[in-house]
Parts: C-alpha cells; structure tokens; sequence
C-alpha cells in the first residue's frame, strides 16, 4: 500500500516541505568523473583503438576495426521495412508531425535573416545558418527509445543540417529494429554501435573513423552526461537533463484516474522522477490518492512509481489557482498539465515551464511521442532560462557590418576613442585609416 504525501499551502511546515521535494542533489559522483576523463583522453589520443577496447569492456561487442560497428543506410532501411506494420505506422505518423511542426519553427526562424541599411549606406544584419555536422546520442542500455532519435534528428534536418551522425550502445551486439528504423526516417547519415562516454569522445574530438561534430545532442546516462559537460566547449551541446519531472494543476472538472495515470507516466521513468499535483479541491486530491492506490498494483513499473512518489511526489492542496500557478513558476518543472474548467486563465500565469499541456485530453504521454513539440525539455529548474530542443538548436546566427565610406568617417572617432580607452592602438589606428580619403592599393 503507498502513501502519497499530501500537503496543503496553509499548513505549517509547507515551505520546509516543498523545499525538500524540489531539493535534489545533481553533484558529480568523483569516481565517474575520474572515469570519464580517463575515457576521453584515451580515446582523443588512441581514436579508434580505445573506441574497440572500450566497446568490449562496456557493450561486451568484439569487433576489430570500426567499420564493424558502423550500422549502414542498407541495415536502418530494412529495419524501417521489416517492422510489424502497426509499429511501422506509428513510427512513420509521429515522425511526420513532430517533423511538420519543426518545419513551421524553421520557416519563422527562416525568416530571420535580415538587414538595415542608414541613410549613409552602411548596411548591417544577420544571417541565420544550419550547423555542418552534429552527433546523436541516443541510449541504449536498458530501454530502446525510437522517440529519442526522432525528436533529435528531425529538428536537424529540418534546419538544414548537412550530416547527422548517431551513436547507441548496443550491449552484446544487439541491435533494436525500432531505434534503426526512427534513424533511417529521421534522415541520420551514419550511425556507430557505440555508446558511454567514449561515444562522446569520440563524436567531440574524431577518431580515424568517426570525424568530430559540431554539437552532440541526446540524452544519457551519468557517465554521458558528465563526458557532454566536459567536451562543452570543443563542441556544443543541447543541455545536461536531470530527472523527469511533471507538474498537474487540477480542479474539480478533472478525472482523477486520468491525473492519477499521468503522474505515473514520468514516475515510472525512474525513482528520482518527480510527479507533483496541485489542486484548490482537497476532495480531488482525495480522489487522486484513492485512483494511485488502486491503479498502482496493475503497473508493470509500479516499484518505480511507488519509490518515485514517495521520495519526490506529492498531492498538495493550494488556496487558489493562482496560488498553483505560483508555485509551478518557481519549480519551473520540465512537464506541466493544466486540466481546469478554465485551462486558458491560468496559461497566463505561467511563466516556467518546459512544455505546457492544457486540457483534459493533452496528456503529456502524447507529447513524448507524437504530438509534434520536442519532448527534449529542460529539467531541474533550469526552465527559468532555457528552452525545449528546437531547430534554433541547430542553426547559428551571424552578424553583417557592411560600411560604407561616409559610415567609417563618422565611426571612425567613436571606436578610436573608445580604442585607446582600452589601450588597443592598433585598433584605434585601424579606424582612423579608413576616415581620410580613400588610399591607393598597394598593388598598384
């Protein structure tokens, strides 16, 4: 039998307590960091030589060249086609509207090259272009995540990006049909059974076989997320995830199976997922503890789902909506659902969230699959400042100065002051010379 923790805004302790549910502990574990380091330095020096010896070790796969772990178009295509048509179909419909909203996302961004030209004809603007190359991790260990690679490479090619290389462990040579299948219509280039930090190393600094990206990108482990903070810098990432997270704010009108079942759609991801309800009717909260107590039993997961919730889940009760909504703006949780009469008044007093589901039928399940919005969100608070995977991912902008000869005249002052200001000679120097009367070419 599993007790919910239930707490209410008015009560004393309610700040200690809420504290104490949102507090986790995302510090490093020393001995993967001293592990990864050793990994990355291995194989930025050895290439492909560590890449096999640390496939062995880790993924138990004997190969002796590289090349044998590369998983061709020729294998992802006949995964595609030899799937069971149901999963086929799936895979194919999720594909095309998480691949139609990404293509509306670029065609705003696409739009965003522009230019001003001042009266004096200096022209300045931007240019938006697509990455070159840029790594997919994808996991591979304990679970296959087809939804994984589709959220990751289809915002790429829909950016534009030329070459998108995949990575997945396969742990004893096995390959999932379902994983291939999303590579081959996400549109990954090449793909590597290689996995773990070495991936990542491999995928940041090249080996003889597999050449360096520009970003990585995809979830992973601890030892992959401690590597993607370490090659920070060499290249680009998308973020380094915590623990899932989801957020409900309820009323009356809710259905207390459906809010009880999608709390269990992320506690059942791991122990230290985080599954909060917030409700102005304490008899809805009573509801939802009675439809968690007798759904949990059916739950393959339950286990997980009954540890996740008592580490880090709750039912609160709240004054107000208002005051839910204050709440959820200061966990600034990964997942949010707003399932009220009203879901449109109280969208407007969310500010933190890394995607918000409203009504009673947007289930965050649909979202992780195929609702089209990336399912890739900021955790752990960071919602306050950053956003879901996106074709902005995938692309970078770059400034256009063009100035004209009456521009550099007028210029020309400002910067050389503001030059010598800060004891750059050669800089002030290099702005005067274009405010006097055009010079001969040294080649003349």
């Amino acid at each position: 039998m599993i007790q919910v923790r239930r707490l209410d805004t008015r009560a004393d302790g309610f700040e200690a307590e809420f504290a104490r549910i949102n507090a986790i502990d995302l510090a490093t574990d020393p001995a993967i960091e001293q592990t990864v380091e050793a990994v990355l330095a291995d194989v930025r020096a050895r290439g492909d030589a560590a890449l096999l010896e640390y496939s062995a070790r880790f993924d138990r796969v004997q190969a002796t060249q590289v090349a044998e772990l590369e998983i061709t178009a020729k294998e992802m295509r006949g995964a595609l086609d030899g799937l069971p048509a149901h999963q086929r179909g799936a895979l194919l419909a999720a594909a095309e509207r998480i691949r139609a909203f990404h293509q509306r996302q670029f065609d705003r961004l696409a739009a965003g090259d522009w230019t001003d030209t001042e009266a004096d004809g200096t022209v300045t603007g931007q240019r938006i272009t697509p990455l070159d190359r840029v790594g997919l991790y994808v996991p591979g260990g304990k679970a296959a995540y087809p939804s994984s690679v589709l959220m990751n490479a289809l915002p790429a090619r829909v950016a534009g990006v030329r070459d998108l290389v995949m990575v997945v462990p396969t742990p004893n040579g096995e390959r999932d049909p379902l994983v291939l299948a999303a590579a081959c219509i996400g549109g990954v280039t090449r793909a590597f059974a290689v996995g773990g930090a070495q991936a990542i190393a491999a995928l940041a600094y090249g080996t003889q076989t597999i050449a360096s990206v520009d970003k990585i990108v995809g979830p992973g482990n601890a030892y992959v997320a401690s590597a993607k903070r370490r090659v920070f810098g060499t290249v680009g990432i998308d973020m380094i995830a915590g623990p899932t997270e989801i957020w409900v704010i309820a009323d009356a009108s809710a259905h207390p199976d459906w809010v009880a079942m999608d709390l269990f759609s992320q506690a059942e991801h791991d122990e230290l997922a985080q599954a909060i309800l917030l409700t102005p009717d304490p008899r809805l909260a009573d509801a939802v503890a009675a439809s968690i107590v007798r759904l949990l039993p059916q739950q393959p997961r339950r286990d997980i789902i009954a540890a996740s919730l008592a580490r880090r889940g709750a039912l609160v009760t709240t004054r107000d909506l208002q005051e839910a909504a204050a709440l959820v703006n200061r966990a600034a949780p990964e997942h949010m659902e707003i399932v009220t009469q009203d879901p449109q008044a109280v969208l407007a007093t969310i500010r933190h969230a890394g995607a918000i589901f409203i009504g009673h039928y947007s289930s965050e399940a649909l979202g992780d699959y195929c609702a089209g919005p990336n399912h890739v969100l900021p955790t752990v608070r960071t919602a306050r400042f950053a956003s879901p995977l996106g074709v902005y991912d995938f692309v970078k902008r770059s400034n256009v100065i063009n100035v004209s000869a009456a521009g550099a005249r007028a210029l020309a002052p400002i910067a050389a002051t503001l030059a010598r200001g800060e004891r750059l000679e050669a800089h002030a120097q290099s702005a005067e010379l274009r405010a006097g009367p055009p010079a001969t070419s040294g080649a003349a």
